[in-house]
């Protein structure tokens, strides 16, 4: 009886320490991030060989904050690879129906400056989707790899809101607003139709507009310098994109066949296809795969209230049949695939 209690207070004490540090480490890095340094390497397949190929995921829906696809996770990975001199190419494997707008272009330039500051070529590996903001982030890659059923494509930008005055009106709920300008609530839904200005829409209009505009440019500037990169290569030349390509960016979802018909891929195949091509590119016959990974907390290997980890999983309601995926704020634009619009 003694032994267990001593063990007990034993672990209280380890456990707090853990929650202290752990706190100390959340409040030095922000949003739960342990950045660059925090980073350990792990081996996915080992060669007898000094090089080393990065293996960067972008899974999920790519958003400000939460999952492994922001933009700060993707930045602390660049981060280390760089710092690492045996890594010669990176794969940046792509599994994501894209998300938001500003946190699709974060991760676009970050993978930009990194390889025209490091000279190391980034090769994206689109796995089963790849679609809006997942094929904006892969844009500026050396090299494009896709599985011929991958989806991809749905070059566009898309507002979403709910408008739920009807409702409000009832149960008899009366929005009482005072305001500095006639268009400071625009785009609310609490307005009925006949509230919203004509001016809302003009507005909007060209908010998407200037976004679809910079996701093209994306496109094409990607493309463009992905084929002169590519030049020089004695075996392949990669893909330049076809003349009629901007009909095709209407918003549509493509498969991985028509998107290398239009230039936007660069060759079929998939991990093993993308990670023969990085050595291409690089240069080397041989190499080991790695990925960087934050390695688990103390609090993760025992799952105790008193650990600061409740042992209880949330309740929650999953219809089977529909994509599960987190909730994305309402009021932004984004680069998102139409099969997991809101």
């Amino acid at each position: 009886m003694v032994a267990l209690g001593g063990f007990v207070i034993l672990l209280a004490i380890v456990g707090l320490g853990a929650w202290w540090s752990e706190s100390a480490l959340g409040r030095t890095m922000g949003s739960g991030r342990r950045g660059a340094n925090e980073l350990v390497e792990v081996v996915l397949e080992r060669h007898r060989s000094p090089h080393k190929i990065a293996v960067v995921p972008v899974q999920g829906v790519i958003r400000s904050g939460g999952g492994e696809a922001i933009p700060g996770a993707i930045r602390d990975q660049l981060e280390r690879i760089a710092r690492d001199s045996a890594i010669r190419a990176v794969v940046l494997r792509v599994d994501s129906p894209g998300g938001e707008v500003l946190a699709s272009d974060e991760i676009h330039n970050a993978l930009q400056h990194f390889q025209t500051n490091r000279g190391i070529p980034v090769v994206a590996c689109m796995g089963s989707l790849a679609a809006s903001g997942g094929y904006y982030v892969s844009a500026p890659c050396r090299w494009i790899v896709a599985h011929p059923l991958t989806l991809t494509g749905s070059i566009g930008v898309l507002f979403h809101g709910y408008n739920y005055r009807g409702l409000m009106d009832k149960i008899g709920i009366r929005p009482d607003i005072v305001k500095s300008g006639k268009l400071k609530d625009m785009f609310s839904g609490q307005l009925r139709p006949e509230e919203e200005l004509p001016e809302e829409k003009a507005i909007l209009r060209e908010l998407v507009s200037e976004s679809f505009q910079r996701f093209k440019q994306v496109v094409r500037d990607g493309r463009d310098w992905a084929y002169r990169q590519n030049a020089g290569n004695s075996d392949d030349t990669g893909r330049a994109l076809a003349r009629n390509w901007e009909e095709f960016a209407d918003g549509r979802i493509l498969s991985g066949n028509q998107a290398f018909d239009l230039g936007l891929v660069d060759e079929l195949g998939g991990l093993d296809t993308a990670v023969a091509r990085a050595r291409s590119l690089a240069g080397i016959s041989r190499a080991t795969v790695v990925s960087f990974q934050s390695p688990p907390r103390f609090g993760d290997l025992f799952p105790f209230p008193f650990l600061g980890v409740s042992a209880r999983e949330p309740v929650s309601v999953r219809l089977e049949g529909l994509p599960s995926m987190p909730p994305l704020p309402e009021g932004r634009l984004l680069y998102l695939s139409p099969l997991h619009a809101p």
